[in-house]
């Protein structure tokens, strides 16, 4: 559990049990107070309602369009209205695990348009994620995503396996892969990685709600639903 998940569970408690005592006080009112007592069922919508509140307030504290990818950094339909941002590590193994889900979300759903944010956190993550914008340049990044996670952790071996499946310019790639441009993403993912709250990858953006770790797609197609009202 995040910090902010630790945050909302006080939060959400504290409120909740004011509310209570408030009611069992008598200064609340007899009708409050059996209310509450006889639906106890409130506190799970009490807590979504308080994560809905909390990313929204965590959002636009960030501001900026956090939909819009790096040029064609994108998995799905690349002009789709309905966004789910991931913050991915090529190094990470729950990343590589959420990959199928990605997969079957963009299968059932033609209007989906997933934004990857490249993160790279993990030991030599930074030079996949380096090659994986490389090929976003050359309009080959579903076909470098892919094949890097099928290929395994990321290594010279690994990446350079990865470019090759997904037929690379090597050369341009390497160039491109160095230049400020891609460092500046990169960079600018961190930042707004950390001023989101999150601490690992996966995380992500859905239907205006933020999520940490590998949360399973049904909780994510769920958000997604909730912004779209399908």
């Amino acid at each position: 559990m995040t910090r902010y998940l630790i945050t909302a569970a006080i939060a959400l408690i504290g409120g909740f049990l004011g509310a209570w005592l408030f009611a069992l006080s008598g200064l609340g009112g007899q009708a409050t107070r059996d209310w509450l007592l006889d639906h106890p069922e409130i506190l799970p919508q009490m807590a979504d309602r308080y994560q809905k509140y909390e990313s929204a307030q965590r959002l636009a504290a960030v501001g900026g369009d956090l939909a819009e990818a790096f040029p064609g950094a994108v998995l799905g339909n690349p002009a789709g209205k309905t966004v789910l941002v991931e913050f991915s590590d090529y190094g990470c193994t729950f990343c590589r695990q959420s990959v199928a889900e990605v997969k079957a979300m963009i299968a059932a759903d033609p209007d989906l348009r997933v934004v990857v944010r490249e993160w790279p956190i993990f030991p030599g993550s930074d030079v996949a994620a380096r090659m994986a914008l490389a090929a976003a340049k050359q309009g080959k990044y579903a076909a470098f995503h892919d094949a890097m996670f099928a290929a395994g952790p990321p290594s010279t071996a690994t990446i350079q396996a990865a470019a090759q499946a997904a037929g690379l310019d090597m050369e341009a790639a390497r160039t491109f892969g160095a230049s400020p441009e891609v460092t500046l993403e990169l960079r600018k993912n961190a930042e707004i990685a950390q001023r989101l709250g999150f601490e690992g990858t996966p995380s992500w953006i859905a239907g205006g709600q933020v999520f940490s770790g590998a949360v399973g797609r049904a909780r994510l197609v769920e958000a997604l639903r909730d912004q779209t009202g399908t």
